[in-house]
């Protein structure tokens, strides 16, 4: 879960740095800012879901309406996605402010 949290935040963080100063920027700002955003929400384990679902929705309206950034961005979406629904993990600022969440069968 930490490994994924890293991953997803340190690209989205990288490629969100790397949009805004490119030179030849085609698309509007604050799409790189809000993936840089919810990058650095998900590296430190802040409002993950809020920070996954954000993450997910930017980088797949990158993918489908930028030229050239397909992959990655469908990438990271995903990514960005799925961590939205494990959840931030034992090692996050979520878990220490509302504790983990358990999921207990039914009884039968």
């Amino acid at each position: 879960m930490l490994l994924l949290r890293l991953l997803a935040g340190g690209a989205l963080i990288s490629c969100g740095i790397a949009a805004m100063s490119a030179e030849a920027h085609t698309g509007p700002v604050v799409l790189p800012i809000a993936g840089a955003a919810a990058g650095l929400l998900m590296l430190v384990g802040l409002w993950t879901p809020v920070a996954g679902v954000l993450a997910g929705m930017v980088e797949a309206w990158i993918a489908f309406t930028q030229a050239g950034t397909h992959p990655l961005a469908i990438m990271l979406a995903g990514l960005g996605i799925s961590l939205a629904m494990i959840g931030p993990g034992t090692w996050s600022i979520d878990a220490q402010l509302y504790g983990r969440k358990q999921i207990l069968p039914p009884e039968p």
